[in-house]
């Protein structure tokens, strides 16, 4: 989605409160241990990608998904009552890549230090 200083900065307040609204207001144990890492918001501000993260296997992944969606609507709603906006946007939960990939890069350089250690001759 195209990124405008206007989407970001709602973007920005609808991560923040959805953070809160899965702390405080969803009791469903699936959605346990979630980060939200990001919203993408649509420039014309009906529809929002929610980027999050949790531990575990594609299993957990594939259940806090599930919990997300059997919760849009109260979220949604809650949504609605924190952050001030005349039309809420439709809700997409997503998994968030860049985290996984950021730990494959980072094992990848590690494993290569350990194949190829830096000696004083290389400096």
């Amino acid at each position: 989605m195209k990124s405008t200083p206007r989407t970001r900065k709602l973007g920005e307040a609808i991560r923040e409160a959805i953070a809160a609204i899965l702390l405080e207001e969803i009791a469903d144990p699936r959605v346990d241990l979630v980060t939200v890492t990001s919203v993408e918001v649509s420039t014309d501000l009906g529809l929002a990608n929610i980027y999050v993260v949790t531990h575990g296997e594609q299993e957990r992944q594939d259940a806090l998904i599930a919990g997300l969606e059997s919760a849009k609507n109260r979220i949604r709603t809650s949504l609605g009552k924190r952050v001030l906006m005349r039309v809420v946007p439709d809700l997409r939960f997503k998994i968030d890549p860049s985290v996984e990939q950021g730990m494959r890069i980072s094992k990848a350089l590690k494993d290569e230090a350990e194949r190829r250690p830096i000696t004083d001759d290389e400096e």
